[in-house]
């Protein structure tokens, strides 16, 4: 797993890159203090765990920020990945089964296949261009 901090605040945890080949035992990628959460793990034939449902809560959050994914399915993507002052800070390519995650800081995507498909996942609910991105 590739963490990409920010170089304006070091501390801050921007960009993460999960590669297929790091997949093994569960391990929780995204700190729990964010919007976005992923976990990630190998199942062995005959794993299960109870049946559940998850239950309503009542949240406020006085600043709330979109958490995006992108899941490699088929094909290749080039990733650019800006830091908080909207610098390039890396360029990884993701490959099939390969995911990345953008917590803070902005990024975009070159595919770099024909037929590239990929699973994006963000947090919501989405209220549209305006009210959810800046361009850079």
């Amino acid at each position: 797993m590739e963490k990409i901090y920010s170089k304006t605040e070091p501390k801050r945890l921007l960009h993460i890159v999960n590669r297929l080949s790091d997949i093994g035992e569960r391990v929780n990628i995204i700190p729990e203090e964010n919007f976005l959460q992923c976990s990630v793990f190998k199942m062995k034939d005959g794993t299960t765990f109870p049946a559940h449902k998850h239950i309503t809560k009542e949240r406020h959050y006085s600043e709330q920020l979109a958490q995006e994914s992108w899941i490699v399915i088929k094909g290749r993507v080039k990733c650019k990945f800006y830091d908080l002052d909207d610098t390039l800070l890396a360029e990884p390519i993701l490959e099939e089964g390969d995911a990345s995650f953008t917590l803070h800081g902005g990024h975009t995507y070159e595919i770099l296949e024909e037929g590239t498909v990929v699973y994006e996942y963000k947090t919501g609910p989405y209220e549209g261009q305006d009210l959810d991105k800046v361009f850079i």
